[in-house]
Parts: structure tokens; C-alpha cells; sequence
């Protein structure tokens, strides 16, 4: 549980069990946040969070299962698969409600071994999660980030954060937030249509890293900030 009079969020990784999740509860660990691992297996998620606390030493790391985290964190970041969004979601509609959600969620599969951007009905993967919980503050960040290159803090992050939302508050917020990360820059991208151009470079990430075998983001050039 978050420590009496912090003043970051508690965050929530919602299916943080995988890569990714792992990867950015790691790194914000590190960064002096407090952060819940959940899963919809309990057992999965405190054996995770538990691998957290061996290379954070000072963080509060926990695991829950999904609902319990959804409840007890202060904003929830989405690490789960897309073809598991819309069973995971609607049943945490009411403990995410009124609270900012981050969807790192990349509609990508993999047809032969390819990496291939999923059309979204509802535009991205993001526009799907605000349908899935009308009433939280849905944000779009992070999909971007090389899993590899989180979960390992020998490796210095450097890239650039794109994060839209049509919330302008929550905006700001998780701009701010991803900041705290050392080697991110978090820039505005505008509204959450937006989401559905990163969502589908996250495949072409891919299709380079294999390429080049390595472990890729990218930078914006030109925007002095």
C-alpha cells in the first residue's frame, strides 16, 4: 500500500504480469513510485512483484489480482494483450471509474511469424478501452517503449513518450508522470484518435528491431523542449 502523505499515484498495472507491465512497474519503481502488479491470477501476481522487490530494495511493490488492484491504485496502466481487453475490462468499469487509465495496449498479432497492426472498429486500442469504461479518463502512452530495454535497468531509456488523450488534465498528468522516467522526453500528441498511429508503429518497431537486432524507440526532432 502506498505510504501515508505520498503525493505520487499509486499506480496499478492492470495484466502486469507480461513484459511490458514488468518492464514499466520496474521502471517507475525505480523512479520513487508505488506500484501494484495485478493479474488475474493473485499467486502470479506476488511472485512477479516479489521478482520487483529484489531489484528495488527501497520500492513498495505488491501483487494483486486484477479487480483488487483496479480498486486500491490511484490510476491504472493497461499491459494487457488486445484480444484480451474487452473480457478483462467491463468488470472493472466501477473500481476504474473517475480514475485516469493509460492504455500501453498495441493491437498487434503475428500471421506467420510477421508482426502485423490490427484495424481497430472503434479507431485504436485506446477509443476502445474509453467505450469499455466510459467513465474513467482514458490516456494513450507507452506502446512504443521497448519491453526488453525496461525490464532491464542496466539499459538507459531514450526515447521519446507520445501520450493523447481528450481529457487535456489527464494529459498533462501522465505527461508529467512519464517524465519522472530518466532518459524519457513526453510530449503531447494531442486527442486520443491520435493513439491509433502509435498503436500501429509499434509494429513497425518490431519489424526493425528484428531487422537490425535491436531494441528501438524514436525520437521527435525539431521540438525544442
Amino acid at each position: 500500500m502506498r505510504l501515508p502523505g505520498a503525493d505520487r499515484p499509486l499506480l496499478a498495472f492492470i495484466g502486469g504480469t507480461g513484459p511490458e507491465g514488468r518492464g514499466l512497474a520496474l521502471r517507475f519503481g525505480q523512479a520513487g513510485y508505488d506500484v501494484i502488479v495485478g493479474s488475474r491470477s493473485p499467486e502470479r501476481a506476488e511472485s512477479i512483484a516479489h521478482e520487483l522487490s529484489l531489484s528495488l530494495p527501497h520500492a513498495n511493490v505488491e501483487g494483486r489480482s486484477n479487480d483488487m488492484a483496479a480498486a486500491e491504485g490511484d490510476m491504472a496502466i493497461l499491459t494487457i494483450p488486445y484480444a484480451g481487453l474487452k473480457e478483462t475490462l467491463p468488470p472493472l468499469e466501477g473500481p476504474l471509474r473517475g480514475k485516469i487509465v493509460v492504455s500501453a495496449i498495441a493491437p498487434v498479432e503475428f500471421p506467420e511469424g510477421r508482426p502485423v497492426a490490427l484495424r481497430v472498429e472503434a479507431g485504436s486500442a485506446a477509443q476502445e478501452v474509453q467505450t469499455c469504461l466510459p467513465k474513467s479518463r482514458v490516456v494513450s502512452a507507452f506502446q512504443t517503449v521497448d519491453a526488453h530495454v525496461l525490464g532491464d535497468l542496466s539499459s538507459e531509456l531514450d526515447t521519446d513518450v507520445l501520450v493523447c488523450s481528450d481529457d487535456q488534465e489527464a494529459r498533462r498528468e501522465v505527461i508529467r508522470m512519464a517524465g519522472d522516467l530518466p532518459g524519457v522526453r513526453a510530449l503531447s500528441a494531442g486527442r486520443l484518435s491520435a493513439s491509433r498511429y502509435l498503436e500501429e508503429v509499434t509494429a513497425l518497431l518490431i519489424v526493425l528491431n528484428r531487422i537490425y537486432k535491436a531494441h528501438s524507440g524514436f525520437r521527435i526532432t525539431g521540438i525544442k523542449y
